[in-house]
């Protein structure tokens, strides 16, 4: 009875499935994709977070570059377009942020990794390529920021009241229309992008050392920040030139030196004037990119 017993022991054991082996084998996957796709969900969640605080401001700056008006002129204008137009234009940002944002950071990590492994260039070479690259993807985008330009500009409230319409609007002026202002937005995205990656360790290593979960977010805030109103307000004359290329409809494709120019004599040839909401806009991008970076790096630890 005992050698029997113990036969059918050791049959039942050989027949008793793998559970454990093969639940580490269906997990292991999809932990590896989960963690592929991280910095591109964290990128995307820090823009939907950071458009949905700070859209108000962004259009009160929007009014600013695009007429070169006093911050008090432009609450103005937005007073008596009434509250219901106050989110108007919001949906392109929020679709171009959340997009481009994705982009932005799991892009640069991508091909940070990639030039690292196959390329023999300094590694602030290689990272500065990355980040260079990654700002050319995100201008894939354009037509959003396009969109977004014209839904903001009181000057069209009256031909499209979506971002739909918009879009319908530029069709039949070809496909070239959706793309007015690439070329400053090339331009801005690439360098930004270089001194964003490249000078948001160095500063963070600046700060008091953070000992808790809140020191590390203030850290990450305050690093995000700086660097962002450095940025907003270095390459503010381009975004100026850029959404004044970008709020006409149909007719000649004017050069960025054409159109800043053009600007230039208009506002009496005063850089002061030519940087008019550039205050606003520090202050925007101060609390933006704080969001941003912030949030990001608070996501990545958590998922």
């Amino acid at each position: 009875r005992k050698i029997l017993s113990n036969m059918m022991d050791s049959e039942a054991h050989e027949k008793r499935p793998p559970i454990l082996t093969s639940s580490k084998q269906d997990v292991s996957p999809h932990l590896t994709n989960v963690s592929e796709m991280k910095h591109y969900l964290c990128g995307s969640c820090a823009a939907f977070n950071n458009v949905a605080i700070t859209f108000p401001i962004q259009k009160v700056l929007f009014r600013q570059q695009l007429y070169g008006i006093k911050t008090r002129d432009a609450i103005l204008q937005l007073r008596r377009d009434g509250f219901r137009n106050l989110y108007r234009g919001i949906l392109p940002p929020l679709m171009q942020k959340t997009t481009t944002l994705a982009l932005m950071f799991g892009l640069y990590e991508d091909l940070s990794c990639l030039l690292l492994k196959h390329a023999s260039a300094p590694e602030f070479a290689t990272r500065s390529v990355a980040a260079v690259l990654a700002g050319t993807t995100e201008a894939i985008f354009t037509p959003l920021e396009r969109v977004q330009t014209l839904l903001q500009d009181h000057k069209h409230h009256d031909k499209f009241t979506n971002t739909y319409q918009a879009f319908k609007a530029l069709k039949c002026h070809g496909i070239g229309e959706y793309y007015r202002g690439l070329v400053p937005i090339l331009f801005r995205n690439g360098l930004s992008n270089v001194f964003f990656f490249g000078l948001r360790g160095p500063i963070k290593e600046h700060l008091p050392t953070a000992t808790t979960h809140s020191a590390h977010l203030v850290n990450d805030f305050i690093c995000g920040g700086l660097l962002g109103a450095m940025l907003g307000f270095l390459f503010f004359p381009i975004n100026v030139v850029k959404m004044r290329m970008q709020s006409q409809i149909g007719g000649e494709f004017q050069s960025f030196p054409k159109v800043f120019k053009k600007i230039w004599l208009e506002r009496d040839r005063k850089l002061t004037n030519l940087f008019r909401g550039a205050h606003l806009n520090y202050h925007r991008s101060l609390i933006s990119w704080g969001i941003i970076n912030a949030t990001y790096e608070f996501l990545l630890k958590v998922i």
